[in-house]
């Protein structure tokens, strides 16, 4: 049972933002095998409904080349990440808690990422 990790993560997360946006990454230090991955389930309810953050699995992405030292590629998407955030063009997740924001689904996002690279 792992109630208890479960309960201090997701504590952990809110702090961030909550479980939507908060990257996963379970490393062994002594081989060096790494899993890169969101904090969060699948949330089928949201499937094909184009409206869930991905920002949890980009971050864990940002992770992912933190570990393999690619550093440079990691903080170009953390840095798009904040600008775009920034600028309030977020998912519904967020946007129901920020004045004035814009609401986008989650192919707009992803969009607005890139565009923000």
């Amino acid at each position: 049972m792992n109630l208890n990790g479960d309960y201090i993560s997701d504590a952990l997360a809110a702090q961030v933002g909550g479980i939507g946006i908060a990257p996963g990454a379970n490393i062994n230090y002594q081989t060096g095998h790494a899993i890169f991955e969101a904090t969060h389930g699948t949330a089928p309810k949201y499937a094909g409904l184009d409206k869930v953050n991905p920002s949890s699995v980009i971050l864990s992405g940002t992770l992912l080349l933190e570990h393999l030292g690619w550093n440079e590629a990691a903080d170009l998407i953390t840095q798009s990440m904040e600008k775009t955030i920034q600028a309030k063009t977020v998912t519904y997740d967020f946007a129901r808690l920020m004045d004035n924001a814009t609401e986008l689904k989650c192919s707009e996002f992803a969009n607005e990422l890139i565009s923000n690279l």
